[in-house]
């Protein structure tokens, strides 16, 4: 496994302690999105498609820090829009270090080179470069050539001066097994601590909407790479850092209902609802958004616009509570990996889920006349 034996260790005693204060919901990770403005413009993303004023806001150290300190989750991924565009993101990272979390950096690598002497290696802080694949596949994603060869540079740059590296792939529809098990082991070649995956979640404003896998291609395409990963005799290991039960879940083996508020997000809207990929409103604070969100009204089998939805946002944190709840699990799973045949667990039943509501433009159109009233104020 890719996930550092500390981390492993600190977040167990965290959700023993919760078990034991009688919490029902808790976060395990907090999804920070301080700026939603990007230097890609990837087709199946749905977080840059705002008008300027708002692309242009930006969460500061102080809303950061109070973020962690509301919700005190022990991990902090910090994602967007690009991170490294935001002028105070070495000291919001220097930040959550002090307060003992583990922060998870996403990056399209793009600025890595140029930023990375702003930031020191430190054992609980991990560089999570986007690699969505080969060359080939990676730039497609991204839409732009060369981006993977820069991304690989840079990544190499970070393993050189001593930074614990990841790669965050994110895989789509078209998704070739036998291809991204050689994309595995060409940057398990490359010295990455830990190989991060998921299947891509259909944003409502993504430019590519062709591309998205349903659940029955996610757990598909995820067996097919597992079970070579079994195969590969004479390589080195995958260093795969989701919980073994989520690759379990992906491959068709868990009938799991998706955890929510196990990973808030805080955005430069607010505290998000529900989650980290569906915005159906804010809350200003944490507090706010635990109590006030109706969180039985999302999910698989809920909510049409989670039916397809397999990703780690909404899943890692049910594979984590399971794990701590059933740990012999984890151990049958340590000795074989996967299953990657047979019959898969059953699916959860989408009959009654209530229709999408279609959202996006109100919250643009709140947004922007917030701005406006700025700008009448000033």
């Amino acid at each position: 496994m890719g996930l550092p034996l500390a981390q492993q260790l600190k977040i167990g005693a965290y959700i023993l302690k919760q078990h034991v204060l009688g919490r029902k919901r808790y976060p395990l990770v907090l999804m920070l999105e301080p700026l939603f403005r990007c230097n890609l413009a990837c087709s199946g993303c749905g977080k840059i498609d705002y008008p300027a004023p708002i692309l242009n806001r930006r969460l500061s150290y102080e809303d950061a820090m109070l973020a962690i300190d509301e919700c005190g989750a022990p991990v902090v991924a910090i994602a967007g829009g690009e991170p490294l565009l935001h002028k105070d993101m070495p000291r919001i990272v220097e930040g959550f270090l002090q307060k003992g979390k583990f922060v998870i950096l996403c990056t399209n690598a793009l600025l890595l080179e140029k930023k990375i002497d702003d930031y020191k290696p430190h054992p609980a802080f991990t560089w999570d470069i986007h690699l969505d694949g080969d060359r080939e596949m990676h730039d497609k994603a991204v839409s732009k050539d060369g981006v993977y060869d820069r991304a690989v540079a840079a990544l190499k740059v970070a393993r050189d001066k001593g930074f614990r590296t990841a790669i965050n792939c994110t895989l789509f529809d078209g998704a070739d097994p036998e291809r991204v098990a050689k994309f595995f082991d060409d940057v398990t070649a490359m010295g990455v601590d830990a190989i991060m995956t998921s299947p891509g979640y259909a944003y409502e404003r993504a430019p590519d909407q062709q591309h998205f896998l349903n659940r029955r291609k996610t757990k598909e395409l995820f067996r097919g790479i597992l079970h070579r990963g079994k195969e590969r005799k004479g390589k080195r290991r995958w260093q795969i850092g989701n919980s073994p039960l989520f690759m379990d879940f992906l491959a068709g083996n868990q009938s799991y209902g998706c955890t929510p508020w196990g990973n808030p997000t805080r955005t430069v809207f607010g505290w998000q609802r529900p989650c980290y990929l569906v915005g159906e409103g804010y809350a200003k604070t944490y507090k706010e958004l635990m109590e006030t969100t109706d969180w039985d009204s999302y999910g698989v089998g809920n909510y049409e616009k989670c039916a397809d939805c397999m990703v780690h946002s909404g899943f890692e944190a049910t594979a984590a509570i399971d794990a701590f709840r059933k740990p012999w699990k984890m151990l049958g799973l340590a000795i074989r990996g996967p299953r990657t045949e047979g019959e898969m667990a059953p699916e959860i039943d989408l009959s009654k889920q209530r229709k999408a509501e279609y959202v996006f433009s109100r919250h643009v159109e709140t947004a922007m006349e917030e701005e406006k009233q700025k700008a009448n104020a000033a």
